[in-house]
């Protein structure tokens, strides 16, 4: 296949730009200082009541999020099915992006009172995020060929990082000027973000092509989603290199994304440091991943994409542990500022780089099929279980130990499994080479 037109990968890419401002301001800053602080300042304290019981803040922040991507993974193969059987990848992909977009306005209207409010729309707003990104990773090998998905999915990465800085930017803004109400400015940032995301997902819709049907309309649609899992699932075991991926994938997904969403409130809770300085922080982080995950492309085309993706998890397992290492420092009495942005740039480095370098490395080992959103629809799928287990673990360490940190040294444990499928995978890539 010859890769689809310069006009079609920018608007592709385009998605990133607009739903990465979700990933950015909810999932990564605004929204995870704003959730503890709001709810600390209306209830007075870190327990907070939810569903007839009491939760550390920050860990019902993790659990909201585990329990939003654990509704939305079941779903996946039931989505796809219908995707693949009529042909609308893009119709599903509009729905889950204004379900995300309309959860983020939302959360303007959540004040620490009604705490119901809070958890739902940022239920929504994860729900409409992962949901639409299994269609459009899905385009991937449609409009992409083999030898240029590397460079198209780091395209996308590298679009997403600009346009959710600029919004990043915006809002912090917003928060040196409007002094008067610390909370008036991070909501102004939620709505900004509904708007953003759903206005800049248009020039997606308007470039990305109309998807065929693979397979005619049926009726059962829910009993054939999970057969359609299945089926993938037994061609993959046929496929040794792709089935080692995908066990190392979903346990290094588990330490990576889960050090992406609950960095910020490492950040401000166990190290105390000024939101503004956070703020500032995870603009760093994006600005070094845009070259990071055009670096680890490159990488990738010399030394090959399991090679690469062997040190970028090696390199993971010592962000843990130099974290661990920084959290007993400021225990101890220490500051721990410039240790929290030497983390920050190192995060940068690989976070792009591994998901780009992931899902390409995916698209390439997946056997030739038009059945590409039930591929995709089985790849997040691993990784969204791996984002439940990963942050559940999280917050229920964090509540069993008392301390966020012996959480981030848990995450070392998901790393070296992680790492342990990989090696094993290129092995066997060598031998069959």
């Amino acid at each position: 296949m010859q890769t689809a037109s310069k006009k079609v990968i920018r608007g592709w890419a385009m998605y990133d730009w607009a739903n990465s401002v979700y990933n950015l301001v909810i999932t990564t800053t605004f929204f995870p200082i704003y959730f503890t602080a709001v709810t600390k300042k209306q209830f007075g304290s870190e327990l907070v009541p939810f569903l007839g019981r009491k939760f550390i803040n920050s860990s019902l922040y993790d659990y909201s999020l585990a329990v939003a991507y654990l509704f939305i993974a079941l779903l996946y193969p039931v989505l796809t099915s219908i995707a693949d059987s009529r042909g609308n990848k893009k119709a599903f992909m509009k729905f889950f992006c204004y379900l995300g977009s309309a959860g983020c306005a939302m959360l303007y209207f959540f004040n620490g009172a009604n705490l119901w409010l809070g958890i739902l729309c940022f239920m929504m707003a994860a729900m409409g995020y992962v949901g639409s990104l299994v269609f459009y990773n899905a385009f991937l090998p449609e409009i992409a060929a083999p030898e240029d998905r590397d460079r198209v999915s780091a395209r996308g990465f590298s679009y997403g990082y600009i346009g959710s800085v600029i919004l990043q930017i915006v809002g912090f803004v917003l928060v040196l000027l409007i002094t008067t109400n610390p909370f008036l400015a991070p909501r102004i940032t939620f709505l900004l973000v509904g708007v953003w995301w759903a206005g800049f997902a248009q020039i997606t819709f308007a470039a990305l092509p109309e998807t065929r049907s693979s397979a005619p309309i049926r009726s059962k649609i829910i009993q054939e989603g999970f057969s359609e899992m299945k089926k993938v699932y037994r061609e993959i075991k046929q496929l040794p290199i792709l089935k080692k991926f995908l066990r190392g994938f979903f346990f290094y997904s588990m330490g990576v994304q889960t050090v992406m969403l609950a960095a910020t409130l490492f950040g401000s809770k166990l190290l105390q440091l000024e939101d503004t300085k956070l703020i500032v922080t995870v603009v760093i982080i994006q600005l070094v991943a845009i070259p990071g995950a055009i670096w680890m492309s490159r990488l990738s085309e010399k030394f090959g994409n399991l090679r690469v993706l062997i040190g970028m998890v090696l390199f993971w397992i010592l962000i843990c542990f130099a974290a661990y290492y920084t959290a007993l420092f400021k225990e101890q009495g220490g500051n721990p500022e410039l240790g929290f942005y030497a983390l920050a740039i190192a995060v940068g480095l690989v976070m792009g780089g591994i998901q780009s370098l992931s899902r390409s490395t995916y698209s390439k080992l997946m056997p030739e099929t038009k059945d590409t959103a039930s591929y995709f629809s089985y790849f997040d799928f691993t990784e969204k279980v791996a984002i439940v287990i990963g942050m559940f673990s999280f917050g229920l360490i964090e509540e069993l130990t008392g301390s966020m940190k012996n959480s981030v040294l848990s995450l070392i444990l998901f790393f070296a499994v992680g790492l342990f499928w990989l090696v094993d995978a290129y092995r066997k890539s060598q031998k069959i080479s």
